[in-house]
């Protein structure tokens, strides 16, 4: 039983260290090779999705033609940065400080 008890533990602790980082990086670059070529940056990071609404994204632009060879990569780097717990970004201000 104690040790049914500590591998519950070791296995929920690691759920909610996040992603792996290797993973993670993987997903990044997979963006600038799927995403970027026709959405801003900035578009994609002020999205606060769930990992279900951001797989849905994924889906339709996969419908849209989209190729990705890193596609679980790039969900898990999506949902660890811009996941719907995460705060959302401070708002975009022009070069003389007002909002844009």
């Amino acid at each position: 039983m104690m040790v049914r008890l500590l591998a519950l533990t070791a296995l929920l602790t690691g759920a909610a260290m996040g992603a792996d980082p290797v993973v993670v990086a993987r997903g990044q670059k997979e963006e600038a090779r799927s995403c970027v070529p026709c959405h801003s940056v900035r578009l994609i990071h002020s999205q606060r999705l769930s990992r279900t609404a951001w797989n849905k994204e994924l889906d339709k632009m996969a419908g849209w033609g989209t190729v990705m060879t890193e596609r679980e990569a790039l969900l898990e780097y999506l949902v660890a940065n811009f996941g719907d717990d995460k705060a959302p970004p401070p708002p975009a201000m022009s070069q003389d400080a007002s909002k844009k």
